[in-house]
């Protein structure tokens, strides 16, 4: 059994620096990876679907060309060119990971599958092999998670897609089927109809993006209703099998009716689910709760003192950021000794659907269930001098504001650059603004953010 100060199971967006920060830090550290250097962020999450989203928007302005009295005849979808974009720029980053690693003094890589057999043992297994038993003091879990498959009939027999498998596709699908209206089903809907495929959504809830108010709901819908994507909302995939060559038959309940859609090709885009089946978290005291995340104080520490989880193995937002902010905290309190508790922290978030929506904070159903005298600022991106000239004026910008104090509660900005003009607004809630000193402040003409006077205009009365 080799003996190390510090054991990182899980070379993601947590666990990648934090490795490398315990090593700086003079901790001899194992960091395991059972797949690939940068977890689902480099390889099948942020870099090659903003890569790809990028792609399909220059399709969609190139669509759109005569509104900026630029005539483009035609154009053609370049997929192999797509592909091999995204693939080189994935690759960069991994590199660049990879290379962060191998520089670092005290750092060891190892690739394997790490199992627990006692709470501070950890048996690292190769192709089923023994590639070593290894020891720590401090422990940290950042194993993410996948896909999440739920027991539908027929499911096994299909060739399925899900978020990781569907990078690999050579071709844009004739009629991709999209199972699941979450963030990355929209996502894809979005990326791959404006590719040129014929695209239906199919979401089992009774709207879009149901944990946002009705009205960024009605944005996105309208959207997807402007690009011809058929979004199916109060419906349930029941059954899929294999029909004729190449082609998939979903069965699906729509609003309490059966009826049938043939697709090209179909995406399972039901969520997530955290990878600690394989960790033999049975022989040791760290616990779960029923969906699998490793149950955490509020210092990230698990049952079992001296193991932590970070990242989406541990329940929460699913959120890159937030995996990384994880580590961040882990890491302060380490080296100041003094816990850093991740308990009330800000969780900001964007949606790269086209317009991007942009959250932080409480929206209006929040306010409202939690009882709390706020104000609404709304403006339409129509009215909005910079949106106007890009042609860009779907969605809105919105904050919700103490009445009382005055400062700014919660975000939602739908529109380009959607992401960016909400972290204006993040900033100033960490900073403690009041809507009336954004009001009166002074931004660079014509940008988004300077409509942020604009958004407050209606408070003043």
């Amino acid at each position: 059994m080799r003996k190390f100060d510090a054991i990182v199971i899980g070379a993601g967006q947590a666990g990648m620096p934090m490795a490398k920060k315990l090593a700086r830090a003079g901790k001899k550290t194992l960091l395991i990876e059972k797949r690939r250097i940068g977890g689902t962020c480099i390889n099948d999450g942020c870099t090659p679907t903003k890569t790809m989203i990028a792609s399909a928007r220059m399709a969609y302005l190139a669509g759109k060309s005569d509104n900026y009295g630029i005539t483009i005849p035609s154009f053609e979808v370049n997929f192999d060119r797509i592909r091999a974009r995204t693939g080189a720029i994935t690759d960069r980053f991994r590199a660049s990971a990879e290379d962060g690693i191998e520089e670092t003094p005290g750092l060891t890589l190892l690739y394997g599958t790490a199992v627990f057999t006692a709470d501070h043992i950890i048996e690292v297994r190769n192709t089923g092999s023994q590639a070593g038993v290894f020891t720590a003091e401090l422990i940290f879990i950042n194993t993410g998670a996948k896909p999440l498959l739920p027991e539908i009939p027929g499911l096994r027999t299909v060739n399925y897609l899900t978020s990781e498998t569907i990078l690999d596709l050579d071709e844009v699908p004739a009629h991709l089927v999209v199972a699941g209206g979450g963030y990355i089903g929209l996502e894809y809907a979005q990326l791959f109809k404006r590719l040129g495929a014929k695209v239906t959504l199919i979401e089992q809830g009774d709207r879009l993006l149901p944990q946002e108010d009705a009205d960024a709901c009605a944005v996105i819908s309208d959207v997807f209703k402007n690009e011809k994507i058929n979004v199916l909302t109060d419906a349930e995939v029941v059954e899929m099998r294999n029909y004729g060559n190449n082609r998939i038959q979903v069965a699906v309940s729509h609003q309490g009716k059966q009826r049938s859609i043939t697709c090209s090709h179909l995406l399972l885009a039901f969520g997530r689910e955290p990878q600690t089946r394989d960790l033999g978290l049975e022989s040791t005291g760290i616990k779960r709760n029923e969906k699998g995340h490793i149950l955490v104080d509020e210092f990230l520490e698990t049952h079992v003192p001296g193991v932590f989880a970070l990242g989406d193995v541990k329940g929460g937002p699913a959120f890159t950021h937030i995996a990384y902010n994880d580590h961040y905290q882990l890491m302060q309190g380490i080296l100041t000794g003094k816990k850093q508790s991740v308990r009330g922290r800000m969780v900001p978030y964007c949606m790269f659907t086209d317009p991007q929506l942009g959250r932080v904070g409480i929206n209006e159903m929040e306010a409202i269930d939690a009882g709390i005298d706020y104000q609404c600022a709304k403006l339409p991106m129509a009215s909005v001098a910079r949106a106007i000239e890009t042609d860009d004026t779907q969605g809105f910008m919105k904050a919700i504001v103490d009445r009382k104090t005055k400062k700014i509660l919660g975000a939602c900005i739908i529109g380009e650059s959607g992401g960016e003009v909400m972290t204006m607004l993040q900033l100033a809630m960490m900073g403690g603004l009041t809507w009336e000193e954004i009001r009166y402040a002074t931004f660079a003409h014509p940008l988004y953010a300077e409509s942020l006077n604009n958004l407050f205009m209606s408070l003043e009365s």
